[in-house]
């Protein structure tokens, strides 16, 4: 059986608590024989800083290099606002995905069944809604050139960020979407502001050529950003796959992210560019999640995210779909069963802590297993 070498960064606020909830099912898949998992730990964030005076050190932007795949818990907190920008908690997030070249980010948007009614739509809005916002993430606005604040003197400042986009990083991104569509419900939905942006009208037409060229099969679609929005709110269950660039995939994944009832819920994926020797991709898995720093500590926080995350890094870097099936699978027996962490908590459930939330899923995925 493969050896899979993960690098586990659980930074700040409730990170390291979800984060145990991964090693807990990581040991027990090891003495079970569902697959055989060497974790090393590392710091990110503020808790880095705190120790290194950076957000993430070389040594363990290395080991992140190095790794089959690295589990990210969250970053952040009031703890840290004051210090130097360059250092700030989310450096380390964000050079991570630079320099691991991380340009795929895959944000599914699931509603479990027994949480149909914590959405804010209704039931018969939601309930089976399964879509995946496809996010490009190395590119676009968050790292364009130039990125300025001018003094003009006379009290008045111009701030500048660059929207920039070449050929290829939209091929890339535009080939995972297809790849995806065919492996599901083989629906593409492309959004973009080519109305008013240049780079959409160039996103718009690399994505149609690609499709011609390579993805007849698929369905496309083309929407605007702000109509996609809307539609997301309205219908959601129209869309399979959604592609769209770093600026609309950071705002439209937690719009889908909201459909589901709580931020808590939601895992994601970020690959880069497969290996042409090997085929294996960089990947890092984190939860969507924040740090909440207001709850870090008190046993409250919902490790379901963070597990799901461990389960597309099952699907994705190692290929064990029975396994994330599976853990798919415990996760909803165990909210059919009315346990609830207090973020969905609901009339008629029973509110239990970080940590009996991990085990109750184990214990369900050694029903399965048995």
């Amino acid at each position: 059986m493969a050896t899979h070498k993960l690098l586990l960064l659980a930074g700040d606020g409730i990170g390291p608590e979800v984060m145990a909830e991964v090693k807990k099912l990581i040991a027990w898949m090891n003495s079970h024989g569902m697959g055989t998992f060497v974790t090393e730990d590392g710091l990110v964030g503020g808790s880095a800083y705190d120790v290194h005076g950076v957000a993430i050190t070389e040594e363990t932007m290395a080991k992140a290099m190095a790794t089959d795949a690295v589990i990210f818990g969250a970053v952040g907190g009031p703890k840290w606002d004051k210090v130097p920008y360059e250092a700030r908690p989310e450096a380390g997030l964000l050079r991570l995905r630079k320099d691991m070249a991380l340009y795929a980010n895959l944000r599914p948007a699931v509603t479990y069944p027994a949480l149909a009614d914590a959405s804010s739509l209704k039931r018969e809005l939601v309930e089976g809604l399964d879509i995946m916002i496809l996010r490009e993430l190395t590119g676009g606005v968050y790292f364009g050139e130039p990125k300025t604040i001018t003094d003009l003197g006379n009290g008045q400042k111009r701030a500048v960020d660059t929207q920039v986009y070449d050929t290829y990083e939209i091929e890339r991104i535009g080939r995972v979407a297809f790849e995806l569509a065919r492996k599901r419900r083989n629906k593409v939905t492309s959004m973009e502001k080519r109305n008013v942006m240049k780079s959409g009208v160039l996103w718009n037409e690399v994505i149609t050529a690609l499709h011609a060229r390579e993805y007849k099969d698929v369905e496309l679609e083309h929407q605007l950003a702000d109509s996609g929005g809307m539609q997301l709110v309205r219908a959601p269950k129209q869309f399979d796959v959604v592609v769209t660039d770093n600026l609309f995939g950071d705002m439209l994944s937690d719009i889908a992210a909201m459909l589901t009832g709580s931020l808590g819920m939601l895992a994601s994926a970020s690959l880069g560019e497969a290996d042409p020797k090997t085929k294996k991709r960089k990947a890092m898995y984190e939860p969507v999640h924040g740090s909440a720093p207001d709850i870090a500590g008190k046993g409250m926080a919902n490790p379901i995210a963070m597990l799901a995350s461990f389960g597309m890094a099952l699907r994705y870097s190692f290929d064990m779909i029975k396994e994330a099936d599976m853990l798919d699978a415990a996760i909803a027996a165990t909210l059919d069963k009315g346990l609830r962490t207090a973020d969905i908590k609901s009339d008629g459930t029973k509110v239990i802590g970080t940590g009996e939330m991990g085990d109750a899923i184990i214990a369900e995925m050694a029903k399965l297993a048995a």
